[in-house]
């Protein structure tokens, strides 16, 4: 009497591989949107955040911005956020209603602008944000700039 082997001949263990592969390879594919989303949420909150510290600064400052973020940290905010992925400081100008460089005028900065550059072109929250070239920071798309 033969006796039959019970198990998987190779053919399927092939065939279940291949197909995991497949799958994982969708699910990787899919997961780097959503990474790049994330980074991109954390970037406009970061410069919410920003935009917070620099407004408190404006009110204990005698209405006048700071000539860098780096003013903000400790006493406004704890640690000055930096880009998700690169670790660079965030676009940060501050400008006189005049729309130049603080020195140039009174030397009183009433206005500021922010920028993050994003990594989804067609995040809808840049289009609800400033455009153009404000001051020395460039704001055209994927760059999400803020004013107060």
């Amino acid at each position: 009497m033969l006796k039959k082997s019970r198990g998987f001949t190779l053919i399927e263990l092939l065939v279940v591989i291949a197909i995991i592969g497949i799958l994982s390879s969708v699910v990787l594919a899919s997961l780097n949107g959503a990474r790049k989303k994330g980074r991109d949420a954390r970037r406009i909150s970061d410069l919410k955040q920003i935009q917070l510290a620099l407004e408190m600064y404006y009110d204990a400052n005698g209405s006048e911005y700071p000539d860098a973020t780096s003013s903000l940290a400790p006493t406004y905010i704890s640690v000055l956020p930096a880009d998700p992925q690169t670790a660079a400081a965030y676009s940060y100008d501050n400008l006189t209603s005049a729309a130049a460089a603080c020195v140039v005028a009174s030397g009183v900065c009433s206005n500021y602008v922010l920028g993050a550059t994003l990594e989804d072109s067609n995040n809808a929250a840049l289009n609800q944000d400033i455009d153009g070239t404000v001051g020395s920071v460039t704001c055209t798309d994927p760059t999400f700039c803020v004013q107060p």
